[in-house]
């Protein structure tokens, strides 16, 4: 399954980046799962957003010291079965209230500050 690259993409990005540094953006061009699979033979630290089983809460997630890949899934079905295979870790936010979940952009952004080491 190729993933397209959508062209608004890089321009949203260079709009909004109020960070130092260059947001760092893989574009795989194919199958995602097939990119994971890559990027763990070579010993990198894959993170996953999910609700599991296994899932650490998100004050206990330990801060990225080596190279660490985020995996965040659909908004309704959630990171697709072959990645889930492939997670190190398994992060979930909690939540208080009736919600259950938040939106993608919104997760994403929560742990990788924690991961960062800022919360």
């Amino acid at each position: 399954m190729a993933v397209p690259r959508l062209p608004w993409v890089p321009e949203a990005l260079a709009r909004g980046n109020t960070l130092r540094r260059p947001a760092c953006v893989h574009w795989t061009g194919r199958d995602p799962v097939a990119w994971l699979e890559e990027q763990r033979s070579t010993g990198t630290r894959i993170v996953g957003v999910e609700l599991a089983e296994e899932a650490v809460r998100l004050a206990d997630l330990k801060v990225a010291r080596e190279r660490t890949v985020m995996v965040l899934g659909h908004e309704q079905t959630g990171v697709p079965p072959g990645a889930l295979d492939l997670l190190d870790e398994v992060v979930e936010i909690p939540m208080v209230g009736t919600g259950a979940s938040l939106n993608v952009a919104v997760a994403g952004s929560l742990v990788l500050y924690r991961l960062a080491g800022l919360a």
